[in-house]
């Protein structure tokens, strides 16, 4: 009876252990398309005027929303959104920073981008 009792425990205790284990591997995989920031620490980064962090904030929180979608989506249509809403924000971001800007933001976006393992 002993036996048959620990035996019960360990099964259950592995089911729980592959369970947890599949809730943390998505939560990071949605964490890695959380792309929110702080922006005192990019506008001073980046050398932004409060003007251009205005922007940059409604900018960016577009792109963090079109990135959450990227994250909900089937995995056949995530690289395309991502790419998709990466190539928007450089675009909206071109009209506001200025090139010596521009080049910094696109170098921490796309680094970023890779360390998280969303572009290659």
């Amino acid at each position: 009876m002993k036996k048959i009792v620990l035996t019960l425990v360990a099964v259950m205790s592995l089911t729980m252990g592959f369970a947890a284990d599949t809730k943390n591997n998505t939560n990071a995989e949605l964490q890695a398309y959380n792309m929110s920031v702080n922006y005192d620490r990019l506008g001073a980064a980046l050398n932004l005027t409060s003007d251009q962090i205005d922007e940059v904030k409604d900018i960016h929180k577009n792109f963090c929303a079109e990135m959450m979608s990227a994250a909900n989506a089937s995995n056949s249509d995530k690289q395309a959104m991502v790419d998709k809403a990466v190539e928007k924000d450089l675009k909206h971001m071109s009209y506001v920073l200025t090139g010596k800007q521009m080049e910094k933001y696109e170098l921490m976006l796309k680094s970023t981008l890779r360390n998280r393992g969303l572009v290659k």
